[in-house]
């Protein structure tokens, strides 16, 4: 006979695993599977672990878990061709337990927390394919695997697969995402010695820093690069739209590369010793690429059910969080005897009324705004650049004079009316 558990969770990353050691602590009968050879194998992300969510499901857990370094400080850089404009915080309330971020690497990270789940009873099996999910009168009840006799039942299967999931997919949950609800990022570790990390980007002992990067770094298509400071090593990375890069025929390790030699971003890489390559589909189609979530006997979390904020660059914590909340809905159906879709659309009546569904909402319409109009990327952020050098450049011309010149390279009335337009326009997608 095959084997017959409470629940089968489809995916060891942060979604998987927060249901799976959820639910487990709880005393459920509970399998955890992962495609990879072991957690964190096949999961990318630019690298920030936030704390609150984290917190929530294991106290503390920043004093035995690999995270490299809490971040005090974070950078913004303008990109243009030569220039860049900065701005950041630095404050060291976040160099003080319990602080607020960390930058973590994933094939550390992702083994760390399946080991957690493990040791509250859940059963982790790595190297294992779920190749469809096994429905009967119109409930699932379990999945198929890539193993021999590899049949494996339960009363609930929670779907954390992933980014487009095939299972959610077969099921009629989703159609395929469109390019321009997914982003591709790619991203390099490099190895570099961690007083020269700590000399070159200010830091004092174990504290961390993140740069985010807009404008040059993706070429003007809607996106970011990022570097990330870790123990010993630096995550560098850019994401971008996927329909920008079939547009603009970009190869994503072009961009990369790009911005790796980019004048402003050289100095930082310099001497270091290239560890890994990574490259993974990002879901940014935020809150109206949301889609179907429940089901008779099937829950979908994480990047499967398209919860990423991508204007925050928040996705690991939301991705928990519905861990989380998908694991309680189903210890309230376990004890009703009810795993109906009537009875599990609690998880997402509790997730849309989450910071999870209440962020996604109020940025709905940013990522398709700033790809709609690229102007913001290709015109504006080189526009801020060389008002700033014709400014802040002393030669000889008094600063009324300056001011006149830079206003006059805003272009026509018309110009500068379009501009004010776009500028309202964005505050209107993203208040």
């Amino acid at each position: 006979m095959a084997e017959k558990f409470d629940v089968i969770i489809v995916g060891a990353g942060p979604a998987g695993t927060a249901c799976a050691y959820t639910l487990a602590k709880a005393g459920v009968n509970v399998l955890l599977m992962e495609r990879g050879e072991y957690p964190g194998s096949k999961n990318v992300m630019g690298g920030v672990l936030y704390r609150k969510t984290m917190e929530d499901i294991i106290p503390e857990f920043y004093k035995e878990a690999p995270v490299e370094r809490p971040i005090v400080e974070q950078r913004f850089m303008m990109l243009d061709k030569e220039s860049a404009i900065n701005f950041s915080y630095k404050g060291m309330e976040w160099a003080q337990e319990p602080y607020n971020n960390f930058t973590v690497l994933r094939a550390k990270f992702d083994q760390w927390f399946a080991d957690k789940a493990v040791q509250q009873g859940a059963l982790l099996l790595n190297e294992t394919v779920a190749l469809q999910c096994i429905v009967e009168n119109g409930k699932v009840v379990g999945v198929k695997t890539d193993r021999p006799d590899g049949d494996l039942y339960a009363d609930v299967v929670v779907l954390a697969d992933g980014v487009n999931s095939l299972l959610a997919k077969s099921l009629g949950f989703h159609k395929e995402f469109r390019p321009d609800e997914v982003a591709l990022a790619v991203m390099e570790v490099l190895k570099l010695d961690r007083k020269i990390i700590e000399d070159r980007f200010n830091l004092e002992g174990d504290h961390g820093c993140t740069i985010e990067i807009f404008g040059d770094s993706t070429k003007g298509i809607l996106g970011t690069a990022w570097l990330y400071t870790n123990k010993d090593s630096l995550n560098i990375g850019v994401g971008t739209m996927l329909s920008g890069l079939i547009k603009n025929k970009i190869k994503p390790y072009e961009l990369l590369d790009y911005v790796k030699n980019h004048p402003m971003i050289r100095p930082y890489i310099q001497g270091c010793e290239q560890q890994e390559y990574l490259a993974h589909l990002i879901p940014e189609g935020g809150y109206r690429s949301i889609p179907k979530i429940v089901g008779n006997g099937v829950l979908v979390v994480g990047d499967a059910a398209q919860l990423v904020n991508a204007i925050h660059r928040e996705g690991s914590n939301m991705a928990m969080a519905s861990g989380v909340m998908a694991a309680e809905t189903i210890l309230a159906a376990k004890e009703a005897g009810d795993y109906s879709e009537k009875m599990l659309d609690g998880y997402r009546i509790n997730l849309l009324n989450s910071f999870v569904g209440q962020d996604l909402k109020k940025y709905k319409d940013a990522t398709h705004h700033f790809e709609k109009f690229p102007q913001y990327f290709e015109q504006y952020i080189p526009m801020m650049n060389k008002a700033a050098s014709q400014m802040f450049t002393v030669d000889g011309s008094s600063k009324w004079s300056k001011q006149k010149k830079i206003w006059s390279d805003l272009g026509s009335a018309k110009d500068k009316w379009k501009m004010a337009r776009d500028l309202m326009n964005a505050w209107r997608v993203m208040k």
